[in-house]
């Protein structure tokens, strides 16, 4: 495999999932340390600091941790997919000589605080919140539709709980470690026709940091790092009302990640998902091209998505539905949990043995109405 321009050295998801003894702040300057401490640096080496949230969040915690002599900072916002994007917007950062050691931090407190999130912003407030439409409907929308289009059932998108819940019950932070069946889900309670209960993903305080560095910091850490091969994003919209509500923008940031990384599907030895609700995962599948768009409820029957010896391994710390969503905003603990594929460092009964190339997608938004996704290919061969 060719040589890269950038490596991840260093990630930390913090084991917390409630957190009201402790600021987001606080949060942040936990996983900063995790992830660094990981790497072998330290709040010296950092010359680019990424994060998301309200305006001014990346002036106050460079503030809050101390950081000097930045030469590249990232505020960008999209969503649930936010820190996905920052590991490929800091390695391209770092491949045009931006900064060396980039710090991604995020952090977020939901539950703690029993909600989260601010007033409706954008021009479409005043025309879709102030009316009560939620995430979970807007989810439970697309999944209906994938429903009428493919005859998707919801006895397969339960496969997809079924197996996060298998892998959740050897991770002790995970918020639900209990296995489930396809009855348990299908049988728990409805929350937005077609979507239960355990179709939807958890709320959890927390958080969690990344360190990408230039490959020469990397050479010289002891440290296995993991190669950034591929980055690829897209925004998604709903055109006007003219919206196509079974497929997400993982239709072009795949190709845009795969082509950059120079790999195929049967190349990906795991992948870390994005998870907020079953239907989720089932069009994200079907749009980065591991099997035809309709039949990624066909796809993930019958163990496909279980570790280790499944088709297509995911998920393997339990995900945004068993294991930690933090701050309402899932795409962190995507990328760790690669990561620890690829080191070797996953749970044991569900590391995917010779592990070498992982994928990681995130979708922050909607997929009622606009999104974003970002593919990351990472490889495990530094």
């Amino acid at each position: 495999m060719t040589d890269h321009t950038a490596a991840i050295a260093g990630v930390y998801e913090h084991p917390t999932r409630n957190a009201p003894d402790k600021s987001t702040a606080q949060l942040h300057g936990d996983v900063a340390a995790g992830a660094l401490e990981d790497a072998g640096l330290t709040t010296a080496d950092v010359d680019g600091y990424f994060t998301a949230g309200r305006p001014g969040r990346v002036m106050s915690m460079v503030d809050y941790l101390g950081l000097e002599g930045l030469s590249y900072v990232d505020s960008t916002d999209l969503g649930g997919t936010s820190y996905v994007s920052h590991v490929g917007h800091a390695a391209a950062a770092v491949a045009a000589g931006k900064c060396e050691v980039a710090l991604v931090t995020m952090a977020g407190r939901p539950r703690s605080r029993s909600g989260g999130g601010g007033p409706p912003s954008g021009p479409q407030a005043d025309f879709e919140e102030t009316y009560g439409i939620g995430t979970v409907n807007m989810y439970a929308l697309a999944a209906r539709r994938h429903m009428h289009e493919y005859g998707t059932t919801a006895e397969q998108l339960a496969e997809v709980r079924v197996a996060a819940a298998e892998h959740a019950q050897y991770n002790e932070d995970a918020m639900f470690q209990e296995p489930v069946t396809v009855e348990d889900v299908v049988e728990s309670r409805l929350v937005s026709d077609p979507l239960h209960l355990l179709d939807c993903c958890v709320v959890s305080d927390g958080g969690g940091g990344v360190v990408v560095t230039s490959p020469a910091v990397a050479d010289d850490l002891d440290r296995d790092c993991v190669s950034v091969l591929g980055h690829g994003e897209a925004v998604k919209h709903h055109d006007a009302g003219d919206i196509d509500l079974t497929h997400t923008g993982a239709v072009e940031s795949g190709p845009r990640a795969f082509e950059a990384a120079g790999v195929t599907h049967d190349d990906i030895d795991y992948a870390s998902v994005y998870d907020s609700f079953t239907i989720t995962v089932v069009e994200t599948l079907e749009d980065l091209g591991f099997c035809e768009k309709g039949a990624g409820g066909a796809f993930v029957e019958g163990g496909t998505l279980q570790a280790p010896d499944g088709e297509l391994p995911f998920n393997t710390d339990g995900g945004g539905l068993c294991n930690n969503h933090p701050a309402n905003r899932g795409g962190m603990p995507k990328i760790i949990e690669t990561v620890r594929q690829l080191r070797g460092e996953a749970n044991d009964p569900v590391q995917v043995p010779d592990c070498e190339i992982g994928l990681t997608h995130g979708t922050g938004g909607s997929l009622g109405t606009r999104m974003a996704s970002t593919t990351l290919v990472l490889g495990g061969d530094r």
